[in-house]
């Protein structure tokens, strides 16, 4: 079943690069009295994470925070090693918190599973951008196959 407003960000380990090597994050570490935007990709490196995804939230960075958002974080079904490279390639420096998801156990508890293994993928996450308020969903959008409208930083700042 997909996470949908109203539910409670399930409990789950994540991982992040520190300048120490690859940290155990968990979701409460993230969310617990906070308000966050969450932003979800299939890949790091990809090319619409790369361009736009992820610079979006990295350039409205201000205005999200002026909005009183406490964390950006970005996850992906990719190791804590390709996410910290990605963060460096991408300079989001501590704007943008890189969550790695490295076997899909946050994604699949919020049901957002995406199968590219035809594509040679594997299971990824479906791109979606959802607010956070102390551990409870009040917006998920999740955009449709191939698309970039709901998700972007845009789209976000107008929810709030």
């Amino acid at each position: 079943m997909t996470i949908k407003v109203g539910d409670k960000i399930p409990s789950v380990k994540l991982m992040t690069m520190t300048a120490d090597g690859p940290k155990p994050i968990t979701t409460d570490d993230v969310f617990k009295g906070k308000k966050v935007v969450l932003f979800a990709l299939p890949g790091a490196f990809t090319p619409t994470c790369s361009a736009k995804h992820l610079p979006g939230f990295v350039e409205k960075f201000s205005a999200l925070k002026g909005k009183g958002v406490d964390t950006i974080a970005c996850l992906s079904v990719n190791d804590a090693f390709v996410m910290g490279a990605w963060g460096k390639d991408q300079k989001v420096g501590d704007k943008v918190l890189m969550l790695a998801d490295g076997s899909g156990d946050f994604t699949k508890a919020v049901g957002l599973e995406l199968d590219l293994t035809d594509r040679g993928l594997g299971k990824r996450s479906q791109r979606y951008a959802m607010v956070v308020d102390n551990g409870m969903v009040k917006t998920v959008n999740v955009e449709a196959a191939g698309a970039f409208e709901v998700s972007s930083a845009d789209a976000v700042l107008k929810t709030l």
